[in-house]
């Protein structure tokens, strides 16, 4: 697997764009980059190679263990299309007391961009999508969509807790957002304790699927958790590593809430594995966690990577202050991927949120909280530039520029209707029924994670001669 986030890495020295050959006896050649953004090798000659760029793989960055240890790069190879298909093959030659029941969880950024590759709309795409998985021998296919309802209820109620709260804890606000893996990994390898108290600890989307395919969805079919083997599709190559942490292994059942996770790019490899396109297959009715099936597809507002920003923001309006129906205007900054919005009253300032996506963002908001001079309450994170629809685990369109591929996936993600967390049946149902009622200590434990510093081992990368 290639490393897709070395953006994350804070040793610079071990990134090389080009990859040069030395030769011995010659003296050093000296390197031309041409507007496309190609290197060439120019030597004493005048004679130009174009060169390669380098490749850099997971072995190459577990010396400085600055983005992954060589133990979880042990856990991230047991995650990826390959084992599904190993894990499918034993099912099917496995007595009937032995099989495991497939589950599969699909992100709705990873179904935006299969649907913009295969020219379909996403419901089609979703129906498609799932005839495909259930012909390889997968059970059921769900939408993170659903658990997202969760992350999004739970980091609202989380955020009116720590305003109301920050006169005696100082490490209240900002709350940084938490649903991001690769952000997760950077501030706890990088800034540890400093950083932890700041971040949310509502489990992200696909984590609280986890704990629903394994708590309740188990309960429902009458298995133990570890009959079950559940899959996640994702647009992100960080969330096989999330899935790997330890705070996500059930002890008691010796299992994790996510077995593996795939990402977008490794479902198209299934269908050319299979030579089978997606645009061909028959439709199925989509599945659903409490066992209806779904008619249609629903979205929640606020962009791509989830819309944290705007519900916490219209949410704690309300509940703070008694502002319904509060407007978002986004106002950019620097870049496109860091902007603000405010609440006003009376020429006051109530609340003052942002976005910070891409790792030079959030350095610039990490510098501004260790100087004391962080203005927002709430912040989404996010460590890929233009956020999760553009993660590293989406598939490139042939013949269109990034830029065009981008917008054409949004365009897709954005066409669904809008639903509001607190006003969907079966989320209350599970809070009443299952999670015991809201601000439960049922729901605090099933929905909520903690996060730990991690120690860096010295390198020689670390060491300034």
């Amino acid at each position: 697997m290639m490393l897709e986030n070395c953006s994350s890495c804070s040793q610079g020295e071990c990134i090389k764009p080009i990859k040069v050959d030395k030769k011995p006896g010659k003296a050093a050649a000296k390197i031309r980059i041409e507007a496309d953004g190609s290197y060439f090798q120019v030597n004493q000659d005048g004679e130009a190679q174009k060169l390669e760029k380098a490749k850099i793989t997971l072995n190459d960055c577990l010396a400085c263990s600055g983005c992954i240890t060589s133990a979880e790069s042990v856990l991230v190879s047991q995650q990826s299309h390959g084992e599904l298909c190993k894990v499918l093959a034993q099912n099917k030659a496995a007595a009937a007391h032995e099989q495991k029941l497939v589950v599969v969880s699909v992100s709705p950024q990873s179904r935006a961009s299969l649907a913009a590759r295969c020219k379909l709309g996403l419901l089609e795409t979703a129906q498609k999508l799932t005839t495909f998985l259930k012909g390889l021998g997968v059970h059921h296919v769900f939408d993170t969509t659903f658990s997202r309802n969760f992350s999004l209820l739970e980091s609202q109620q989380e955020f009116v807790r720590r305003f109301q709260r920050q006169a005696e804890d100082k490490k209240a606000l900002p709350m940084l957002a938490s649903a991001c893996p690769g952000w997760i990994c950077y501030a706890e390898k990088t800034h540890g304790s400093f950083i932890i108290p700041h971040i949310s600890t509502t489990k992200s989307p696909q984590q609280v699927m986890g704990s629903l395919v394994k708590g309740y969805f188990a309960e429902q079919q009458h298995l133990p958790p570890d009959r079950i083997y559940h899959v996640t599709v994702m647009p992100c190559y960080d969330k096989k590593l999330e899935a790997s942490r330890p705070d996500f292994f059930n002890q008691e059942f010796q299992t994790r809430d996510v077995d593996c996770v795939i990402t977008t790019g490794e479902v198209l490899k299934l269908l050319e594995q299979e030579g089978v396109s997606l645009s061909d297959v028959d439709p199925s009715p989509l599945d659903t966690m409490l066992g209806r099936a779904a008619e249609e597809l629903s979205s929640h507002r606020g962009g791509g990577s989830g819309g944290f920003l705007e519900h916490i923001f219209i949410h704690a309006a309300r509940e703070l202050f008694g502002i319904h129906g509060a407007s978002i205007h986004y106002r950019p900054l620097k870049n496109k991927d860091f902007q603000e919005v405010t609440l006003e009253r009376d020429g006051q300032v109530l609340l003052h949120f942002a976005l910070a996506y891409g790792f030079r963002n959030i350095q610039n908001l990490v510098q501004k909280l260790k100087r004391g001079k962080c203005p927002y309450h709430y912040v989404e994170v996010m460590a890929c530039p233009s956020g999760c629809l553009n993660g590293g685990g989406q598939i490139k369109l042939e013949g269109e520029s990034s830029k065009e591929e981008l917008q054409q996936v949004e365009r897709l993600y954005e066409s669904l209707r809008a639903e509001v967390p607190e006003q969907n049946q079966a989320v209350r149902e599970l809070y009443e029924h299952w999670l015991g009622g809201w601000d439960s200590h049922r729901a605090l434990q099933v929905l909520h994670t903690q996060y730990h510093a991690v120690e860096r081992a010295s390198s020689a990368l670390s060491i300034k001669w």
